[in-house]
């Protein structure tokens, strides 16, 4: 295996349960679209360290990991042919290993349930660690949520004056592989003043869309439209708590986009922060964007 197309790799983290494999199909589709490498990497906590007297039982283990790998890939070759599957047995917690993964590869996908689990996402899980801590956008897939009927479009959370580096390509590119409308959403939570009166200055009601904060995510999504002019893309100004939203944008639509910076920061997630509560109540799959990531959704 060359090291440019592992460098382009998508991994998906899998443990022996039915409920894995809508995620792996998911991984495998996001393969396909980049024309990559699939890695299928099943961490094993090892029972003893080694050299000690019960690490005798590891070659058992290790064959057992090995076994749970097979499986998925057998499923992937049925499914996608045309995707070439690597197996990728590791030692240790499974979260440390998808971040040290993220380095090298393209992407991570993990699920939302089991070692990762929603619909409220555990602190300490392993879709949350990876989430927070990869170097590579990380795609969250909720099992089971492919039951209802999708819209073909992305949805992109967006803040016009603290804009990450990459969220924008990460997510104009993920809708130019998929075919798909790019909806673009602006919340705007600075209040606007429509003017003083006698008590002083009078806020713009939540409901009312200011002319400005429409103006800003215009002039942002000008020069996009110039240099993809095939695609459908819209810009949408709300009014409403970042968080609720987004997860409404999210309703049927095939995949939203977040950052892990600034407001919408995974660091901040025990605060409150928008990308975190996204990942507990979004309604589609979910993709987090690391800042300066400069790589690409697929090719």
């Amino acid at each position: 295996m060359d090291g440019r197309r592992m460098a382009g790799a998508v991994v998906v983290g899998v443990v022996d349960t039915a409920e894995q494999r809508p995620v792996v199909r998911y991984a495998a589709e996001e393969a396909t679209r980049r024309g990559a490498v699939l890695r299928l990497l099943h961490a094993v906590e090892w029972p003893a360290p080694p050299g000690s007297a019960d690490s005798a039982g590891r070659g058992a283990t290790a064959q057992e990991a090995e076994q749970v790998i097979a499986s998925f890939a057998e499923s992937v070759a049925q499914q996608f042919p045309q995707v070439e599957v690597v197996p990728d047995v590791v030692s240790g917690p499974p979260a440390r290993a998808l971040v040290d993964r993220s380095h090298q590869n393209a992407m991570i996908v993990v699920g939302h349930r089991g070692t990762g689990g929603f619909p409220r996402l555990p602190l300490g899980s392993v879709s949350l660690q990876v989430a927070t801590h990869a170097e590579c956008p990380v795609l969250v897939v909720r099992p089971g949520e492919r039951e209802e009927p999708r819209e073909n479009r992305v949805v992109v959370g967006v803040d016009v004056d603290d804009l990450p580096s990459g969220l924008m390509e990460f997510a104009l590119e993920a809708a130019e592989a998929r075919g798909a409308a790019l909806d673009v959403v602006y919340v705007a939570t600075r209040p606007e003043l429509l003017g003083t009166g006698p008590t002083g200055p009078a806020l713009m009601d939540d409901e009312a869309v200011s002319s400005s904060a429409r103006e800003g995510l215009e002039n942002l999504l000008t020069s996009y439209r110039a240099r993809h002019p095939g695609l459908d893309l819209r810009g949408h100004v709300k009014r409403h708590h970042p968080a609720a939203a987004l997860v409404d944008a999210s309703r049927r639509a095939g995949l939203l986009v977040v950052g892990s910076h600034g407001r919408t920061g995974l660091k901040r997630l025990l605060l409150g922060s928008v990308s975190g509560k996204v990942l507990h109540t979004a309604l589609c799959p979910v993709a987090v964007v690391p800042a300066a990531h400069q790589g690409v959704a697929a090719s």
